[in-house]
């Protein structure tokens, strides 16, 4: 088969790879659709982000869906000619944290497509992938599968939703309007928000934003006064951020319009931060980090397999595998893509 491996910095190949043996619990799956992550990115632009680097070829891609080949012996969950959404993530299911429900910090975790450990857990970009019964959660075949590998993205955002505790009637802020900015608006909108503004430094995505369910968008470096302007007074009006885009000027630039009390929830990574802290504590600013998810993947499919929602809007292109380095180059370029998944 066919597999999208990366070298070292702006050194992607389409290889051939093994098929891996089918055990008693795996699910062979042939992968029809994978969207281009900003981590696949930063392996592909960098070589790896912060202290991460890639030091072995790796498989990237951990946004995938696909429909089902073959099932071991002892599989129930799912037959020949499902559609599934993977879940990239493995839990052990065994350390302190994923016994006590937080398996999103498991300390033997295996997630596609990391050299967060070496070797390096290789991805799904690929045409065939075995895994266990486990990560294998069906949709209804009429989906497709380009709308099937948005779960994982949205299990993010919907993990970060719940960690802002209940939106309903609640005003929201989302800085950046990448796939997960859009996709936090998504999830804000179905836990009730009575109003989600959403920010960017270019005007390419909010309308799309506006599409997915944000009630106002603001191109915040062409109109750089106006959250305050128009959310600033009696100390803020906003009840909950989400923060997306991982740029500190987002985060500290917002603090003005969040209201006394307001809880900040930090999903974009973007290194170290210098934070007005006086501020933080003047205004009583509940400050929450948000990293992945482990429930919310089956929550994020059954929302999608509900047809409440379409996220077609988000997907600027579908290209094939042996247009990998084209699918990565236009990925990489804010100013013309949302969203980009490959095909196999």
């Amino acid at each position: 088969m066919r597999a999208v491996v990366i070298h070292a910095e702006k050194d992607l190949r389409v290889e051939d790879a093994a098929v891996p043996e089918l055990g008693p619990l795996d699910v062979k799956v042939a992968i029809k659709a994978g969207g281009i992550c900003g981590s696949d990115l930063h392996y592909y632009l960098h070589g790896g982000f912060g202290t991460i680097r890639v030091r072995e070829p790796m498989v990237l891609g951990h946004e995938i869906a696909g429909v089902v080949e073959a099932v071991g012996a002892e599989v129930s969950r799912v037959t020949p000619g499902d559609l599934v959404a993977v879940n990239p993530s493995r839990a052990c299911g065994r350390c302190r944290y994923c016994q006590a429900g937080q398996q999103q910090h498991c300390l033997d975790m295996l997630f596609y497509g990391s050299a967060m450990r070496f070797p390096h857990v290789q991805g799904g970009f690929r045409e065939v992938l075995v895994i266990e019964e486990r990560q294998a959660v069906k949709l209804p075949a009429h989906v497709g599968a380009a709308q099937a590998a948005f779960a994982e993205p949205l299990a993010v955002c919907l993990h970060a939703v719940k960690r802002a505790g209940a939106l309903l009637g609640k005003r929201v802020l989302v800085t950046g309007s990448g796939p997960i900015g859009v996709l936090t608006v998504v999830a804000a909108r179905a836990a009730g928000a009575s109003e989600i503004v959403v920010t960017d430094v270019v005007d390419g995505p909010l309308p799309i934003a506006l599409k997915m369910g944000a009630t106002t968008a603001i191109n915040v470096m062409a109109q750089p006064e106006r959250l305050k302007a128009e959310y600033g007074a009696e100390k803020g009006a906003f009840d909950v951020m989400f923060e997306c885009s991982g740029n500190q000027h987002a985060l500290t630039g917002a603090f003005d319009a969040l209201r006394p009390g307001a809880v900040i929830v930090q999903i974009g990574v973007g290194g170290n931060f210098t934070i007005p802290m006086n501020v933080v504590v003047a205004k009583e600013f509940d400050l929450r980090g948000s990293f992945r998810f482990h429930e919310e993947f089956d929550w994020a499919v059954a929302l999608i397999a509900s047809g409440r929602i379409d996220l077609s809007p988000l997907l600027t292109a579908s290209i094939p595998i042996e247009r990998a380095v084209e699918a990565f180059d236009l990925a990489a370029d804010k100013s013309r893509a949302m969203k980009v998944q490959l095909t196999f």
